[in-house]
């Protein structure tokens, strides 16, 4: 049952990268995109899709456990999934979806989220 809500889930990620164009979408959009769904609307990890995962997504307002990760840890994770750097199965990989330059806005964004710029 799990492994059926996350396929839709994903697969409503990727209907929603298809309809849109990234050209036209913010950062702060696109997070809203991919990464709410698990992160949550408050970016501290309560996403709706918690209740279904067995590893709690990473609350990105946690200055300290944020601050703590480097900027190129922060854009492996996106990239090329959780498991790139020994983290969660569950993150999924996004570096075929969205572009590099897209990716670092992330991590900036994620910098201002947490606070703990760098």
């Amino acid at each position: 049952m799990k492994t059926q809500m996350l396929a839709a889930i994903a697969g409503l990620g990727l209907l929603l990268a298809s309809s849109t164009s990234h050209a036209d979408q913010s950062i702060e959009q696109i997070y809203g995109v991919y990464c709410v769904q698990c992160h949550g609307l408050q970016r501290n990890g309560t996403g709706i899709n918690v209740p279904a995962l067995s590893v709690k997504p990473r609350d990105h307002t946690e200055a300290k456990g944020m601050g703590d990760t480097p900027d190129d840890e922060l854009f492996k994770a996106i990239k090329e999934g959780g498991l790139a750097v020994n983290k969660s199965v569950l993150m999924p990989t996004w570096g075929r979806v969205l572009s590099e330059d897209q990716i670092k806005g992330l991590v900036k964004y994620l910098r201002q989220v947490c606070k703990c710029g760098k």
